[in-house]
């Protein structure tokens, strides 16, 4: 896979996002009518986060100082963890794992590529957005899955914490040199768009694409608000 040691590409602004809703829904909404068949599910995800995985790896390894090395450690711990998890459960539905995620392996590598970013810091911010905003999308995604599946995939994707290593990471960083957090703040909101386009490619969708947009809107809406408070928990600007 591609590491995240060179340069990205020039950067693409992404869309704009809505206005901030400071309210929580009390109910969250879910895209269980555009759940993929259990397999195309199962592989995307777990191709994900084995990218994830080899992502924090090469952060680990360029890492400054000792506490960044360990938090990022723990942060690939879980994400390595995670993918086992989705791999047994291809194992107890007799799905091949190199079957059921190769499809996938195009599309996460060229997600990856596009949101690396150009240095240590972006690359770290870039896991911290990408990893909260897929994770808050795949438990919803996993709505529609059959109901023994569904249960065991919601509990694979909330083991551990990478919010907290993450963005303590982010957060020494930016202690230390003020300067980099209107640099990072820019550079997470350019991503929102690639991590959106990587979501929406995992959605099985209908002929009748108005009506997809129907539940994908609520949902995304959701995302994109969490998103705004995981950055303002960092005094970034979403």
């Amino acid at each position: 896979m591609t590491p995240w040691l060179r340069r990205s590409r020039p950067r693409t602004p992404a869309p704009t996002l809505p206005s901030r809703d400071t309210s929580t829904a009390t109910t969250r909404v879910d895209l269980h009518e555009l759940t993929p068949d259990t397999g195309v599910f199962l592989g995307h995800c777990a191709a994900l986060h084995l990218t994830f995985f080899e992502q924090l790896s090469h952060a680990v390894a360029n890492a400054p100082r000792v506490a960044e090395k360990d938090a990022l450690a723990e942060a690939a711990a879980t994400t390595l963890a995670r993918y086992r998890g989705l791999v047994a459960e291809m194992g107890r539905l007799k799905l091949d794992p190199a079957a059921v995620m190769e499809p996938h392996l195009a599309g996460v590598q060229e997600f990856e590529r596009r949101t690396m970013g150009a240095d240590w810091h972006e690359q770290v911010a870039s896991a911290h957005v990408a990893i909260g905003f897929l994770t808050d999308f795949w438990i919803r995604l996993g709505a529609g899955l059959p109901r023994e599946s569904r249960d065991r995939v919601e509990a694979v994707l909330a083991q551990g914490d990478l919010e907290r290593p993450l963005h303590a990471i982010i957060e020494r960083a930016i202690a230390a040199n003020p300067r980099l957090s209107s640099r990072l703040a820019l550079w997470c909101r350019r991503l929102v768009g690639d991590t959106m386009l990587q979501a929406r490619s995992a959605l099985a969708l209908h002929a009748d694409r108005s009506r997809d947009e129907e539940q994908i809107e609520p949902v995304f809406t959701e995302l994109i608000a969490e998103h705004t408070r995981r950055l303002d928990r960092l005094g970034l600007t979403a």
